[in-house]
């Protein structure tokens, strides 16, 4: 039996032709969901998706669809490969992209060699998915899952103050189809590692096997202005203060548990802000991440009782808002079995993986079995320039895809 192989001059083409919309004159990428920059990058991708033959559809989230169907598997439900577009501020080129740009070689190569798939194969670039724009992240693959109603979700008002329904009608992408129209078979996302794993250990394929619960949650501790030189230290209720006093309890239990969980305080800010001002409130984000349920609320639960002893301590008051919560994801044995015999049989080592980020397959995994695919990524870097993966390692990464997605769709 010939082994097919995707086309790694074009799939590696159109990654750096991709991360080149939306650079600026300072060389930074910056692809924010329905900016006018993120309308340019999916302009190219549906230019490259009817280059392909394929049927385009955006949905009135818009998510961007490139399905391939015949008249003898029409009525099946798809094998679905998908990710996003949109990126952090001063991104790489690989997040999200390469998931994208893979799943469209793998159904241009199939197509190519004269491939009769028993159900239909589409490919998905879901909107928001980053959630630097817009809260929260993976919007447009929540949506599509049903876990956010589309309305909700189109009336979200962005960092910018602009709404997103109105901005993606702005730049043309409010689709038609309602959130869910395709009904998939099997989800399955190629992606980059965005952690160091797979370099240090020398394996080339990651076969994601559950992907880690996350909590974020926006705290607002409220204390006194004062004089910075006239206060004695004794006699303040300084926001600033027991902020840090949070931050440092958050690393120092999360560095001490024998757990795999994770801890981040990754937004601040001072009010007044000045020099010479004892802060009167300090907001701050915390973002807690690990793969059991149970742990992840005991996490919850410990910071929720050390904020209340703060206020009482330090003479604060303090608020919480949930900005997201998303339980831990248990991929499709099935699948992830697909992607070790795909490895195998392309003579390539590959080990079973925890995800550390958040991806579009979480959301779809409620809807269909679901599973991903990744590879490393130089140096663990990622929302960085700097981020990387080797270009045979992506197209590794693509051909492993390429076998995973032919076996579902002969389904």
């Amino acid at each position: 039996m010939i082994m097919l192989s995707i086309d790694a001059e074009r799939l590696l083409g159109r990654i750096r032709e991709l991360g080149q919309i939306g650079r600026g004159s300072d060389g930074r990428l910056v692809r924010l969901a329905a900016t006018d920059a993120d309308k340019a990058g999916r302009d190219a991708l549906v230019s490259w998706l009817r280059t392909a033959g394929l049927e385009v559809a955006v949905d009135r989230i818009g998510n961007i669809f490139g399905i391939w169907r015949t008249a003898d598997n029409a009525d099946e439900p798809p094998v679905l490969l998908g990710s996003h577009i949109d990126t952090v501020i001063n991104a790489g080129i690989y997040d999200g992209c390469y998931g994208v740009l893979s799943g469209l070689e793998v159904i241009e190569t199939l197509k190519a060699a004269g491939h009769a798939p028993a159900r239909p194969i589409a490919v998905a670039a879901f909107t928001n998915e980053e959630g630097v724009r817009y809260a929260p992240d993976m919007m447009g693959s929540l949506v599509y899952a049903g876990g956010l109603p589309v309305e909700e979700a189109l009336a979200t008002v962005g960092s910018d103050e602009t709404t997103l329904g109105a901005e993606l009608e702005r730049i043309g992408y409010k689709g038609s189809k309602e959130p869910g129209f395709l009904k998939p078979h099997a989800y399955v996302e190629l992606h980059i590692e965005q952690g160091p794993v797979l370099e240090r250990e020398g394996v080339p394929i990651g076969a994601v096997e559950n992907l880690q619960g996350i909590s974020w949650q926006r705290v607002t501790i409220k204390g006194e202005a004062n004089h910075a030189g006239t206060t004695p230290m004794t006699m303040r209720r300084d926001a600033g203060h027991a902020a840090a006093r949070v931050v440092t309890f958050l690393r120092d239990r999360a560095r001490n548990a024998n757990t795999p969980t994770v801890a981040t305080v990754g937004c601040m800010s001072f009010e007044p802000n000045a020099i010479n001002v004892i802060p009167s409130q300090a907001t701050f984000t915390v973002d807690l991440r690990d793969p059991d349920e149970q742990r992840l609320q005991v996490e919850e639960a410990a910071l929720a009782a050390y904020l209340k002893e703060l206020a009482a301590d330090e003479e604060v008051t303090i608020s919480v808002e949930r900005l997201a919560r998303f339980e831990p994801v248990t991929f499709d044995r099935k699948i992830v079995e697909l992607v070790e015999d795909a490895a195998r049989r392309r003579g390539l080592a590959s080990k079973r993986m925890t995800s550390g980020a958040g991806h579009d397959a979480q959301m779809i995994a409620r809807i269909a079995p679901s599973a991903m695919i990744f590879v490393p990524s130089i140096g663990g870097i990622s929302h960085n320039p700097r981020e990387h993966t080797p270009d045979a390692s992506a197209v590794a990464g693509a051909n492993i895809l390429l076998e995973v997605v032919s076996r579902l769709a002969a389904e």
